[in-house]
């Protein structure tokens, strides 16, 4: 019977009504999703790139980054020298899927090894490239997608070395191909996606809340760590360890490095703070990121202040900006460009950095600024834009706050997915501060 989650969001701890999948049934889940992919979209990946035969070899304990994320379900490693070989016949629409080992590779990927026939798998390796006779034969080699760079230096020289000349001579980068595969998502998982985003911000939501925030006592490293051991209780992981910053009005801004790696531990949480919280969960092979804001009342108070309102809303103007720009084709570097152009425009001071996110949480597709390079990425900024494809929509605008007589930065982040029909949030994004304590449910998604 198929499970679905149906979270449930009280004072007090999270409560689920239907809990994470188990184990096992994680494993079937994710073994289905493999399956899917393999059968429906990785055809038309090949086709769209021009790679008719992809080669990917590994070692155990050295996975190819796009190889992880073949791995049957029960399989936590390759296993000693893997070797994968897929063919697309675009002519009689037909699909090899190959493995140069002892054994199948999960159910999706049959073993093309007798090893009594033919002792030396690299030589078994050639006999499956030469009758294919393929027009391009496509190695995960690239200069600026590190995912689409998992061959290693003995393999590759190993490789080159058995193959033949007229092989050799056909060999090219399959960094297209190994980035569409990584970035472009199925129906089925954006329905999960959904319901992951969904959890995260609900998680976000508990953990800036009284139930887990005392002003004068709770510091941003207990909240940090309530993250991961909330996300242990709840049998899911997360792929970074979560932040929790503070501004408030007798400090001054830190620099872009202040809330990620240069920010003050054990900081005691004061009434009348703004929170910043960057956190991400991994599940069934999908990863979140999110970033969110928070406002610590002051007696009396029953809303945050309308100046930090104002500023949130210039936050979400800057999201607007970028995007609106989200449009196929387009390059990191362009939709970059041009959301800048129009924000400061404006009047913002904005900084973008929104990078893809999928099957890894800084995954593999258009990057979009760097907090460091907002001039445009070299290589991985000049990527295209295509659909189906998750982004964190991550980006931040610098706010003069008279009151406080200093600036702050509104920092924001939320999974968005482009799709045929343009750009949408995977589920909502922050349009309200979230306060602690809560004095009404919240509504900002």
């Amino acid at each position: 019977m198929k499970k679905y989650w149906l979270l449930i969001f009280a004072l007090g701890p999270l409560v689920w009504a239907q809990p994470v999948l188990s184990e096992r049934e994680q494993a079937r889940v994710k073994d289905e999703l493999l399956g899917e992919r393999l059968t429906q979209l990785l055809p038309e990946l090949m086709d769209r790139t021009g790679i008719d035969l992809w080669v990917m070899i590994t070692r155990e304990y050295n996975e190819d980054p796009v190889v992880k994320t073949l791995l049957p379900a029960t399989w936590l490693n390759a296993r000693r020298r893997t070797m994968i070989l897929f063919y697309r016949d675009a002519d009689t629409q037909t699909m090899d899927r190959l493995a140069v080992a002892r054994y199948a590779f999960g159910p999706h990927i049959a073993s093309a090894w007798d090893a009594e026939k033919q002792p030396d798998q690299w030589k078994r390796l050639v006999e499956l490239i030469s009758e294919r006779n393929p027009k391009k034969i496509g190695i995960n080699v690239s200069e600026d997608f590190n995912i689409a760079d998992g061959l290693d230096h003995t393999d590759y020289a190993l490789l080159m070395d058995y193959l033949p000349e007229e092989l050799r001579a056909k060999v090219v980068s399959a960094q297209p191909l190994a980035t569409a595969w990584i970035e472009t998502r199925t129906e089925r998982e954006m329905q999960i996606y959904t319901l992951l985003s969904d959890l995260t911000h609900k998680i976000i939501a508990q953990a800036f809340s009284e139930q887990v925030i005392t002003p004068g006592i709770t510091t941003t490293t207990d909240v940090e760590w309530w993250f991961r051991e909330e996300l242990t209780r709840l049998g899911l992981e997360t792929w970074f360890h979560p932040s929790v910053d503070v501004q408030r009005t007798e400090d001054a801004l830190g620099d872009h490095l202040y809330s990620f790696a240069n920010r003050p531990e054990h900081q005691v949480i004061q009434h009348g703070d703004l929170l910043h919280c960057d956190f991400g969960i991994t599940y069934l092979g999908l990863n979140t990121d999110c970033q969110e804001l928070a406002y610590v009342l002051r007696p009396g108070e029953t809303a945050p202040p309308n100046f930090l309102t104002q500023a949130l809303a210039q936050g979400n103007q800057l999201q607007d900006f970028l995007t609106d720009e989200f449009k196929t084709g387009r390059t990191g570097n362009e939709i970059l460009a041009q959301a800048l152009k129009n924000a400061k425009k404006s009047g913002l001071r904005p900084s973008i950095y929104t990078h893809p996110l999928g099957s890894y949480g800084h995954s593999s597709g258009p990057t979009i600024g760097m907090w460091d390079q907002q001039n445009g990425v070299p290589g991985a900024g000049d990527y295209p834009l295509f659909p189906r494809t998750v982004y964190a929509i991550e980006l931040n605008t610098t706010v003069f706050i008279p009151q406080w007589k200093r600036d702050i930065r509104i920092m924001l982040e939320e999974p968005g997915y482009f799709g045929p029909e343009g750009f949408r949030y995977v589920h909502g994004r922050q349009t309200q501060l979230l306060t602690i304590p809560r004095v009404q449910e919240h509504q900002g998604y």
